[in-house]
């Protein structure tokens, strides 16, 4: 439970700490500026759709106005149409002239043909084809004023002859009433006809324009408005509202937050299981125990040490006190220190541990950094909208004619006036982010403490093991015991073949002469003494008054008194090789009994 397996236990709850703590806070000031960014969007669309309708109220309330005066407006077009029907009849009229006359050859040979109807074939404007008419209505006035001259002088020559009835003397009498020549005096007023004919130079256009609105006016009034909304494709290939990617993306939140709820669910699941591991580990350990004698034997226990104090009363080789190489290798287990065995579990467990550390660093670091940039925004981000719109405008047409009721019925809709105020903030779009309380930062640093603490202890909790399982085996501990005696007896023994070489090179080494500078300084300077005194070839401890120093010349290496004692009294730095080995060989037959 102090081990691995324990910390699957321990490392759920942390997990479930970090989730519901800075994890979770962080999702929810997520999800705030989500929300926040969805309702500024939607707020500047509704303000521009109110500034829309407000700035288009008055153009709608026209056509609104001239939709409701409709049957006014018809009746007033129809009056104007019935006006206007005298003078297009006037116009389009032939009184006045006879065409057949017109194009006759005598009047052709007097001149006045020239102002003749046009042939068929022959398309004149309304101004043409109405100063011809009136230069024919002239002519023809001209010779109907002749004719009648004419006829005026033959019946008062019959009158002549009738009241005269003396031969010869009425013929004398009434000659003068044979002057009919006279009337060709009239003739005179075509002149006048074909220069200054009374009409304006533009009757054509005006009597063309107003039959046209006579004509348009005819027909149904009526008006629509019709708007049309163009949406701009943001990314080519995407054509969806900001409605609809923010509902899109409320849903992938959901659905990641789902989805992380499911697995942190099955993780809590599995992780209540984790004493199953405890137990496994606990029977795996017991087998290894009785299967393996090496496994986990490493301690020097009580046993031990009893072992090495009857043979120390005997007159044996003893192991105690250790050498500094053979404390790398094993454990005291009533030692409060974590020993250098242990050292690399313990680091490596450390470095397990290391990224829910900092999973959890980050995560509170984020959460926090992100609370101060929107809690920032919040404060800096508030705006006001204010839209006012005033509108007046005023048409005034005077008269009282037709087209002057006319206009003031049409034109006159124009006469509107509005005021409108909208104002309206952002307050409750802006992000509410959530700050999280000191409990909540207790409760997920809890946990990741008591995994590190377990990762410190787990040396000292793996000590009682041995303990536990000692108890339950005695005879077992005793086999196990012995056989670590024997093996560390078995190694020191090999120890001066094996590391004869580096031996030689050290001892090559110290037998170098010591700067005279170095030789003041280790007399004068106590404090230097530690770095400047020589070491042990073989354990390389410092120096002690206590060393021994080979005597042999050219040679001068430093043993301290129990690696003398554990090379036999023989210097390898200097001992001939085969002199070395017979000495090894018979030392090793005078030892070979182990411990029992």
């Amino acid at each position: 439970m102090l081990g691995k397996e324990g910390r699957l236990f321990v490392l759920g709850y942390a997990l479930a700490a970090i989730y519901e703590g800075p994890a979770a806070n962080l999702r929810h000031n997520l999800n705030e500026v989500v929300a926040s960014l969805g309702c500024t969007v939607e707020l500047q669309i509704n303000n521009t759709r109110a500034a829309w309708r407000v700035s288009t109220a008055p153009l709608r309330a026209v056509f609104k106005g001239l939709l409701g005066s409709k049957v006014s407006l018809k009746a007033e077009t129809q009056n104007l149409s019935k006006a206007f029907e005298d003078l297009d009849a006037q116009v389009n009229s032939e009184m006045g002239y006879s065409p057949e006359d017109a194009e006759s050859p005598e009047r052709t040979a007097r001149g006045v043909g020239t102002h003749r109807a046009p042939p068929s074939g022959r398309h004149l404007s309304t101004q043409k084809m109405y100063e011809l008419k009136t230069r024919l209505r002239c002519s023809y006035v001209v010779d109907r004023a002749m004719l009648s001259c004419r006829h005026w002088f033959d019946r008062k020559h019959e009158r002549c002859m009738e009241r005269v009835r003396v031969p010869l003397l009425n013929h004398l009498l009434c000659l003068p009433m044979k002057f009919k020549f006279f009337c060709s005096i009239a003739r005179a007023m075509e002149v006048w006809c074909r220069s200054r004919i009374p009409v304006e130079g533009n009757f054509g256009q005006t009597y063309d324009s107003l039959n046209q609105s006579v004509r348009d006016l005819d027909g149904e009034f009526s008006a629509t408005i019709d708007l049309k909304e163009e949406k701009q494709v943001a990314v080519l290939g995407l054509n969806t509202s900001w409605e609809h990617v923010s509902a899109e993306l409320r849903d992938l939140v959901r659905r990641q937050e789902a989805q992380l709820g499911w697995t942190l669910g099955l993780l809590r699941v599995l992780l209540s299981c984790t004493f199953l591991l405890v137990l496994h580990a606990s029977f795996s350990y017991v087998d290894s125990y009785n299967g393996d004698i090496r496994f986990d034997n490493v301690y020097i226990s009580t046993y031990f040490c009893q072992i090495d104090e009857r043979r120390k009363k005997l007159g044996k080789r003893t192991l105690l006190p250790l050498r500094r190489a053979e404390d790398r290798t094993v454990i005291f287990p009533c030692s409060p220190f974590v020993q250098a065995s242990e050292t690399r579990d313990v680091v490596r467990e450390l470095a397990e541990t290391l990224p829910v550390l900092l999973l959890l660093l980050v995560l509170c670091g984020l959460d926090r950094a992100l609370y101060s940039v929107f809690n920032t925004v919040r404060h800096h981000s508030f705006l006001q909208y204010s839209f006012r719109s005033s509108h007046k405008l005023e048409v005034k047409v005077g008269g009282d004619s037709m087209l002057a009721r006319l206009l003031r019925k049409t034109i006159g809709a124009l006469n509107t006036s509005s005021e409108t105020t909208v104002d309206s903030s952002n307050m409750r779009c802006l992000p509410q982010p959530v700050s999280l309380n000191p409990r909540a930062y207790v409760r997920a640093v809890l946990p990741v403490g008591l995994l590190l603490c377990l990762c410190l202890l787990q040396a000292f909790g793996y000590r009682l093991r041995r303990v536990i399982a000692a108890f339950y085996f005695p005879k077992r501990e005793k086999k196990r015991v012995l056989f670590l005696y024997n093996d560390l007896l078995r190694k020191r023994a090999a120890f001066t073949k094996l590391r004869r070489a580096a031996i030689v090179s050290r001892a090559q080494r110290q037998r170098a002469p010591r700067h005279h500078l170095a030789d003041v300084l280790h007399r004068r300077c106590p404090l230097l003494r530690r770095w400047l005194r020589r070491r042990c070839v073989v354990c390389q401890a410092p120096e002690t008054p206590e060393a021994y120093v080979c005597p042999t010349p050219d040679c001068a290496a430093v043993y301290c008194r129990s690696c003398w004692d554990d090379m036999r009294r023989r210097c390898p730095a200097c001992t001939p090789r085969e002199e070395l080995s017979s000495s090894a060989y018979s030392d090793s037959n005078d030892d070979a009994t182990y411990a029992e």
